[in-house]
């Protein structure tokens, strides 16, 4: 999700020999456990409200599974494997009906995450190195360049944004959009914002038909990322697509999510849809 300047943010400094280094070793790390996970499973809070339209993307969803048919479909994953509750879990499913628990929670593994970027990142450890790796693997791969929009926001920030939407266009147009406090997936350390560098459909749908939105949607799974609100999946995940909007859940589950192909975390664990708050 989209966000506006927040008070501490630093515009993107050019580290560009440590960033090299740093992604080197990170893409290196990420092809070995990527590589394990295909062969295990395959295939068996832009949190700004908008003030202009988005541009409509023309690029066709992805069809994936009812929810019914989602923990059928993966009967052979372990899904107890991990948490869905905890908030330190990488699975940890938050939604309109699933607040973080407690509301505040902060990670305590947060660090800067050595990309470029519009608002200096910050993501829990395991899930910077695995952006760090997937925006070198897309330059090495495409010549195409990636920049992180925005990452962590923590309650305070986000009670910022969320009021801020809520006085420009009311309370249903800030959530249709807009997580509240406590609700957002940024809050966890695990999503990220992403854009192309240069800069071209940032936190718009049409970014999904950019090469670079083509790459992700076909490509972040290696790197345990997933597009977490995808265009045919609204009434279940709460919020409007966002091809730009990407949550670590770790190389196991992406690959396993990828290999069946259910696209939403409420339909993979047979959770409610979450079209609301309660």
């Amino acid at each position: 999700m989209p966000e506006d300047r927040l008070p501490g943010s630093r515009p993107a400094g050019r580290r560009r020999a440590a960033v090299v280094v740093v992604a080197l070793l990170a893409l290196a790390t990420l092809a070995v456990v990527a590589g394990a996970a295909v062969g295990r499973f395959a295939p068996a809070d832009s949190e700004v409200p908008r003030t202009a339209a988005s541009p409509t993307s023309t690029a066709a969803p992805r069809p994936s599974p009812s929810a019914a048919a989602g923990p059928t479909a993966v009967a052979g994953f372990d899904h107890a494997a991990r948490s869905i509750d905890d908030p330190t879990s990488l699975w940890v499913v938050v939604n309109k009906h699933r607040p973080l628990t407690p509301p505040d929670h902060t990670p305590t593994d947060l660090v800067v995450v050595p990309v470029p970027h519009v608002f200096e990142p910050r993501l829990r450890q395991e899930a910077s190195a695995a952006v760090v790796a997937m925006l070198a693997a897309i330059t090495a791969e495409t010549g195409l360049r990636l920049q992180s929009q925005s990452a962590y926001r923590g309650f305070e920030a986000q009670t910022r944004v969320y009021d801020r939407g809520v006085a420009a266009g009311g309370v249903a147009s800030a959530d249709a959009a807009i997580a509240r406090p406590g609700y957002s997936e940024h809050q966890t350390g695990l999503a990220v914002d992403l854009a192309s560098l240069p800069a071209k459909c940032s936190l718009n749908a049409c970014f999904a038909d950019t090469p670079e939105g083509q790459w992700l949607d076909q490509n972040s799974w290696r790197f345990g990322y997933l597009i977490r609100y995808p265009a045919d999946k609204v009434a279940a995940t709460g919020y409007q697509f966002e091809p730009w909007h990407f949550r670590y859940v770790g190389v196991d589950l992406a690959a396993q999510m990828h290999g069946t192909g259910v696209t939403t975390l409420e339909e993979f664990f047979g959770l409610p849809a979450a079209p609301g708050y309660d």
